[in-house]
This record gives C-alpha cells, structure tokens and sequence, in this order.
C-alpha cells in the first residue's frame, strides 16, 4: 500500500499490522528510530490542527526525520500552480506528505501525482487516523474487538464516516444514532457494510440514542459543528443535535463498564456534558495520546519498505 486516503485503504491485516505498530511505538517511542534519519516528512495544511499536527510532528523526530509544515499561503499554490505540480516537487524533497485540508479530491491527487507515500490527516468526508487511533484504543480498554459494541452518537460527519470503515474492519459492532438531517453519506455506508460482511461486525444506523447505546462498551461523539460550517446553520444544529448530547443519563444505559471516547476538541455543554468528559469513564485523554502512536506505527508501515527495502515485521 503506497497510501493512507481513507481507513477502507486498508484490509484486515493491514489494520492489524498498523496496531502492533502503535502498541510497539506506545511501548517505545524510538523504535524504528534512524528510519527518517537525514530525511523530511512534508506536513501541508489547508486547516487549524492540535492533535495532529503534533502527533504528526514528534512521530516524525521519533523517526529521526525533520517536519517541514507549511500552509497554502507559503506555496505557490496561491499564485497559480497546480496541485499536481506541487505535490511532484514536495514529492521530489521529502519522503512522504500529511495533508489536512477540505476537499477529499485534493488528497487524491496529490496521492496520484507523486511517488512518495500520502497521508490524509483529516478532509471533510474522512479521517482515517482518528479511527485508526479509536480502534487502538478500544483494545487497550477491552481487549479483543470483535463482538464488542461502540455507540456514535451526533452528526454523521467525517469522524463517523472513517469509524464506520474502522469498526468493519476491526469485527466491532456499531451503532450509529443520527439525527436524519445529518445522516452518513450512503456511499460511505456502503463500503463499510460490505466490508462488515467478511468481518461478520453489525452496522446499526438509527436516530434513538438511546438504543444505540444500550450493550455499548464505549460510547462516543463529536463535535457538533465542524471546520467550514456557516455560521448561519450553528442554530439549526444545534437544536437538532440537542437530544443526542452524551450526559450521565444516557452512560447509564450502555454497559457498566463503558467507556466514553471523543476526537477533541470537545464544547462541553454540547456534544458531551462536563460530568462525562472530565469522569472516571471518560477516556479521551489517552485517545488523544495515543495519536502520536498510531501516526509512529503508518509512517514506518509506508516508509519501512521504500526507505530501507525491508518490510515491517
């Protein structure tokens, strides 16, 4: 596999394989340390970043490669050239390209227009290393995945796109509650279905938060409003999402021992209330650090083979 676009880029096994490599790089942050040794790892931006850029950033140095970030405005991007163009010459320098922004069809082709490997670090219709990230995490909270139940609660956005790929994959079950306005795209759907069928996971879409949360061993949602969203519709959705809030109430219904998980950043009060995401079953908190483990474990996945002509055990 040359890239990571979307969590569906990967097969069973390669899901599996990118987890041992998180658990190594969790256990040991300088494994694989050398492989980026005098090399670069372009981080091209197009959106405000905490969690990513950061993990991005110091999974890199772990490497013993130097980040290089830059932003639409410090590339000739702005003055005309095209993304193809682009992405040949950051290609030509580094050895691989994180890329945030919005439009899916930008990562595509950057990812067709230069050899090395490409990263999607976040578009408005997937994040593959947030999933990647949650699925980690789930083991480590309750061990064997497949059989288990995760509930998504909110707005079908990119987070849950990328989850639905990452639970198929993994053998988890999941139920998705969404309001109907602001339901998954079916075509992300329909991916995720078929690959449920060869893992043998459950995909539930319905608008009942408390349905989808009952049997859950983790409860999880996001940001109601997104990057990008008009100010206009903060109103509307927030209306509409009001019933899908995760409160102690709604905890009360999934398993005893669930576990409450988010992407970050969160607006207590919204999505989640207080008493939640700062409790004793919240769990973001290693979610979020465990990013920097996960973006460890894709980058030598990538680069092991092209860089030293070796494959990662």
């Amino acid at each position: 596999m040359k890239d990571l676009l979307r969590t569906s880029d990967l097969t069973p096994d390669d899901l599996d394989r990118l987890l041992a490599l998180a658990a190594e790089a969790k256990a040991d942050r300088y494994v694989g340390r050398g492989l980026l040794q005098g090399r670069t790892v372009v981080l091209y931006f197009t959106k405000p970043s905490t969690r990513t850029r950061v993990s991005s950033e110091t999974a890199v140095v772990e490497l013993g490669g130097v980040p290089l970030l830059v932003r639409p405005d410090e590339l000739q991007l702005g003055r005309g050239e095209t993304i193809e163009d682009t992405a040949r010459v950051l290609g030509a320098y580094a050895s691989a390209i994180v890329i945030r922004t919005f439009d899916d069809e930008d990562v595509r082709r950057v990812a067709a227009a230069t050899e090395v490997p490409v990263i999607n670090a976040l578009t408005d219709r997937h994040h593959p290393l947030q999933s990647i990230t949650d699925v980690f995490t789930l083991r480590e909270v309750v061990g064997d995945l497949p059989g288990r139940r995760l509930a998504y609660v909110g707005a079908g956005n990119n987070v849950a796109h990328s989850l639905l790929e990452a639970c198929a994959l993994a053998g988890v079950d999941l139920a998705l509650a969404v309001p109907q306005e602001y339901q998954p795209d079916p075509a992300v759907v329909a991916v995720a279905e078929k690959l449920a069928t060869t893992s043998g996971s459950r995909i539930e879409i319905g608008s009942d938060p408390v349905a989808a949360v009952r049997g859950a061993c983790a409860v999880y949602t996001d940001v109601w409003l997104s990057m990008g969203d008009p100010p206009e519709a903060r109103s509307a959705r927030l209306r509409t999402l009001a019933p899908y809030r995760v409160t102690p109430e709604l905890m009360a219904r999934a398993l005893p021992e669930a576990v409450f998980l988010h992407c970050l950043p969160a607006h207590r009060g919204e999505e989640v209330s207080a008493d939640v995401i700062d409790g004793p079953r919240s769990r973001v908190f290693q979610q979020a650090a465990n990013r920097r483990p996960v973006m460890h474990g894709v980058l030598r996945a990538l680069l092991a083979g092209r860089l030293t002509g070796w494959p990662v055990s």
